[in-house]
């Protein structure tokens, strides 16, 4: 099949039969849900651009399985550039969208996954890898957006998996026949889920040989039966429901449209199963999917404090201060700090080296110096906007307001700065800030990808340690 538009995309959504809740009501037609039309719409970006001759090196990618045309988020990455244009398409993706178009989870699952069964299969004598391939296919050739769910509710996190006093914090086979696995528990957190077509199950952490029921890696649509997604709020949602300007960034919204996706007792041919009880390979599969999601934060990051820094520098010109030295500086450093996280993402990815299956991997100690960094710096670029733009981004008046005929005039006549700009426009810059600044957005940047205590088990565990004090040793002279 050749690659879908983004009209073919909203269309093939609307095939689904997706199990949706929000605000206690099933959602039936959500392709035009105020709620998630925003994030469909970012999705259906990534679609686009791929049929546009300025981008599409980026956005798509020749199949080394088909070596047919596909796009690049259902592409195993079969060297160092295709590491890099990654990276890239990222960032290019997010100076359009200003927010999270959701495909980069499943991206790197696929990638992580079709590794891991190679090196499963080598080790053991299974059969994953050729199965996985088979799923790989039918993604790249029905062109589908395969939302990655590894992060399970995890109940008690001093207890492993099967130390829970609820089996279901974490999901699990709970029946095998000849037909089949079933599965039972949840994924948290679950971005874009809602408006994708597969979900590629993964464990979440390293397991031991306890918690081999919990092994379990496999491949379901997201309408199959036994399946609900219950949404997220996010900050300022329901804002989508009352008008255009206080959204901010109305077309794509904030984040991903994450959910809560339950799994109630889920049937799952062998033949989409990619893991069932190796525990062993349980944490290849997490490490090597948490290092190809922190690289990417450099790129989709990057791309949205672009938008961040554009916005804050026009919300100075609105009020006339765009040329002080102070607010200049504040603006440099911003792009510092941006440009340093789209640096790491490069290193990391130009480091990158072959598997064992021919596909690449980034470097990981560097992929988790990006998203540590990503954790502080995106909070002092959100700092330094709110510092030059002003406090009106927090008390901002509603969009009724403004246009109320009988108050709208003081909104207009009070929350004006210099001559020659609006008061909405610089009202609409405000929001924008504000919404991309703020609340659900902030706290992805944190925790998307691991927490940061996640990336600094990593960096110690990477960062060779030994080696550095055999160095200094040797300068200083010691023998022992």
């Amino acid at each position: 099949m050749a690659l879908k538009t983004g009209k073919d995309y909203v269309e093939s959504l609307k095939k689904l039969n997706t199990e949706i809740w929000a605000f206690g009501e099933r959602i039936e037609d959500f392709t035009e849900h105020a709620l998630l039309k925003p994030h469909i719409n970012a999705a259906a970006v990534t679609y686009e651009m791929a049929h546009d001759p300025q981008f599409e090196d980026l956005v798509t990618a020749t199949s080394h399985l088909t070596g047919e045309k596909i796009s690049r988020f259902t592409h195993i990455h079969q060297s160092a550039e295709d590491l890099v244009k990654k990276v890239k398409m990222l960032r290019m993706i997010a100076q359009r969208t200003g927010t999270c178009f959701q495909r980069c989870v499943g991206f790197d699952g696929l990638n992580a996954m079709y590794s891991t069964t190679y090196e499963m299969d080598e080790a053991l004598g299974t059969n994953y890898h050729e199965r996985f391939k088979e799923h790989l296919k039918y993604l790249q050739e029905n062109d589908l957006m395969s939302a990655g769910s590894m992060t399970d509710p995890k109940g008690d996190r001093s207890k492993k998996p099967s130390q829970q006093s609820d089996p279901d914090m974490y999901v699990r086979v709970v029946e095998k026949n000849d037909k089949g696995i079933i599965i039972r528990g949840a994924k948290a957190h679950q971005t874009g889920i809602i408006n994708s077509h597969e979900m590629l199950i993964m464990p979440t952490v390293a397991l031991s040989e306890e918690d081999k029921d919990y092994a379990v890696a496999c491949a379901i649509p997201v309408d199959a039966e036994g399946v609900k997604h219950i949404f997220g709020r996010q900050s300022n949602d329901m804002r989508r429901l009352e008008g255009d300007i206080d959204c901010g960034n109305a077309k794509y919204g904030i984040v991903g449209g994450e959910a809560l996706t339950v799994l109630e007792d889920v049937f799952v041919p062998w033949e989409k199963v990619f893991m069932c009880g190796e525990s062993q390979f349980a944490g290849m599969l997490v490490e090597r999917f948490a290092s190809y999601h922190r690289q990417n934060y450099g790129g989709c990051k990057t791309g949205v404090s672009d938008i961040i820094i554009g916005a804050t520098a026009l919300a100075a010109d609105y009020n006339g201060v765009a040329k002080a030295s102070h607010v200049k500086d504040k603006v440099i450093e911003m792009i510092h700090l941006a440009e340093t996280l789209y640096g790491g993402s490069i290193a990391c990815s130009s480091e990158g080296r072959p598997t064992s299956s021919g596909s690449y991997f980034v470097d990981p100690l560097l992929a988790n110096v990006v998203k540590q960094n990503v954790t502080r710096f995106i909070y002092e670029i959100c700092r330094l906007s709110h510092d030059v733009a002003g406090g009106y981004i927090a008390t901002i008046p509603s969009e009724q307001d403004l246009k109320h005929p009988e108050i709208g005039k003081y909104v207009e006549k009070y929350f004006k700065a210099r001559d020659g700009v609006s008061t909405e426009n610089r009202i609409r810059i405000g929001r924008l800030i504000e919404n991309m600044t703020g609340g659900t957005a902030l706290v992805e940047s944190m925790h998307g990808a691991g927490s940061p205590q996640a990336q600094r088990v990593m960096l110690l565990r990477q960062g060779n340690l030994k080696h550095k004090t055999e160095l200094a040793k040797n300068l200083a002279g010691i023998k022992e």
